[in-house]
């Protein structure tokens, strides 16, 4: 082989090894945005299911108000 293939398989190589780093730096950006949306997600569920707890919680003493006001009225 002659300089000039030499410098010519190196440049071949190192453009694939561009493209491979390439298209994995868009595989983690991908990763990291789903990772960022279920992270969303998962805080929007969390806060619903608080809310709902203090809904319930609410609602139970609300519940328990009612039964001991029949209890005195009884």
């Amino acid at each position: 082989m002659t300089d000039q293939e030499d410098i010519a398989t190196v440049a071949g190589q190192l453009a694939s090894l561009t493209r491979t780093v390439e298209q994995m730096a868009a595989e983690l950006a991908e990763v990291r945005e789903r990772a960022s949306n279920q992270q969303e997600q998962s805080e929007t569920q969390q806060e619903r299911i608080e809310l709902a707890a203090r809904e319930l919680a609410d609602v139970s003493d609300r519940l328990q108000a009612a039964a001991n006001a029949l209890r005195e009225s009884i």
